[in-house]
């Protein structure tokens, strides 16, 4: 064998060695994508899972959703996500992201888009932490605690769920209707019997609930001007419940964005006697400069707002100085790969950051692995009502507080799968790509 024959063998040998490391280096290749609008049960939802084929053989599945819009959401994922994904490496979460993100904020795609990446986001992290046999607070870093504390917001059995006057709806962001007396229904406790569910909540160990108590006034007539009555109407829950009990449990109140600034700043000025521990959303976050304004001019802490979306948003936010806290929904704002980024943002301007979750189970369980990877997340928002009426008849695993607290995830990947029987190829929300072809 001549010396350009043995130069030969060793490159053929070399190469042969590079293909063998680019393969071991790259992971499953996605399969197919299925979604699911679950009219019957939850009609805001879109729920998700990807498929993922490994060099052996092994099917892999992750699961991800979003809340809101849930039929637009998915002609996103099918019709514009699904060619870049199919036939791809699971595991290049960053890449994936990256590439979708740019190509949306480039047009603007900040509503059904940004919740398609969430979802997709959610499933492909769900993926990585199976693969690797590892929740995923672990491949962020985690732990940095072993649980994390909740509180417990306003919502009922009925909040979210179908209607069964309006089959298939799924109703109005932060439009819950005010309940009815009965087991779970908070909302109508919580203005009819406030002290009664404080103790009931306290001796649930939750360390935390969230009024909505002025969205009756809003409906009544608007969230223009205020009279003493309104202010009186929307207070008397707080006062009820710090004459009784003190200052045993966090208070907070969620506006929903319903009101002007003239107006947010009357309820905040009054709600100072109660002191709660933040006001949420009482202006709309429209416009910064009026959202610094209103904080600059009140007494009380304010918490800005899972009605922002884009990263930037949260970056001008902060730059500004609008808020004392940031409130973050992980399926609304580009999945656990955006709100990691957001919450490490807030951590540079030392304020604590929010998880949100009025909207489904995968979200809740999203935000309590980005909080068990960053010291900065405060408080984990539930719904107890979903806990125990509603996500048992979607997942596979009894989400539970305990002590005012809910344990981060143990099982590999995101902690939960979509219960099997959902994904019933017949149902009328049902769709699937692979290959191609959806």
């Amino acid at each position: 064998m001549n010396t350009f024959e043995k130069w030969d063998d060793q490159r053929t040998d070399r190469a042969s060695s590079v293909t063998q490391q680019h393969a071991y280096r790259r992971g499953p290749r996605i399969a197919a994508i299925e979604t699911l609008v679950p009219h019957d049960i939850m009609p805001g939802l879109l729920a998700i899972r990807v498929h993922a084929q490994d060099a052996e053989g092994r099917i892999w599945m992750g699961h991800g959703e979003t809340y809101y819009v849930p039929t637009s959401v998915a002609s996103v994922i099918h019709d514009f996500f699904s060619p870049r994904l199919l036939g791809s490496d699971a595991l290049a979460i960053e890449s994936h992201w990256r590439f979708l993100y740019e190509r949306m904020i480039a047009f603007a795609g900040t509503g059904a888009e940004l919740r398609a990446l969430s979802a997709i986001d959610l499933a492909l992290w769900d993926l990585a932490g199976q693969i690797h046999q590892e929740p995923i607070w672990r491949l962020l870093g985690g732990p940095v605690r072993d649980s994390v504390p909740v509180y417990n917001s306003s919502g009922g059995p009925s909040y979210g769920r179908s209607n069964k006057q309006v089959p298939g709806a799924s109703g109005w962001p932060g439009h819950g209707d005010p309940g009815k007396q009965g087991p779970l229904e908070d909302n109508w406790a919580s203005m009819n019997q406030p002290v009664e569910l404080a103790k009931e909540l306290i001796d649930l160990g939750y360390r935390g609930m969230k009024l909505w108590s002025f969205d009756g006034v809003y409906r009544r007539q608007g969230g223009q001007l205020l009279t003493a009555r309104d202010i009186d109407e929307g207070l008397a829950p707080f006062r009820q419940i710090r004459e009784a009990l003190g200052d045993q449990i966090d208070l907070m109140l969620d506006g929903h964005g319903f009101f002007s600034l003239g107006a947010a700043r009357q309820i905040a000025r009054a709600m100072q006697e109660v002191r709660p521990l933040w006001l949420e959303d009482i202006l709309r976050p429209d416009c910064i400069q009026t959202m610094v304004e209103f904080r600059k001019s009140i007494d009380v802490p304010v918490a800005v707002s899972e009605m922002l979306v884009k990263i930037d948003d949260y970056r001008r936010v902060l730059e500004a100085g609008a808020a004392d806290m940031i409130m973050i929904d992980p399926t609304w704002v580009g999945g656990i790969s955006g709100t990691r980024r957001i919450a490490e943002l807030a951590q540079a301007y030392n304020v604590p950051t929010l998880m949100h979750d009025c909207t489904g189970p995968l979200t809740l369980l999203a935000g309590l692995h980005i909080a068990g990877s960053n010291t900065g997340v405060a408080y984990q928002e539930t719904v107890r009502a979903h806990l125990a009426t509603l996500y048992p008849h979607l997942i596979d695993t009894q989400l539970r507080v305990e002590s005012g607290h809910l344990e981060l995830p143990m099982r590999p990947g995101i902690g939960a799968s979509w219960q099997a029987e959902l994904f019933d190829s017949k149902h009328p929300g049902y769709r699937r790509s692979d290959s191609g072809h959806s």
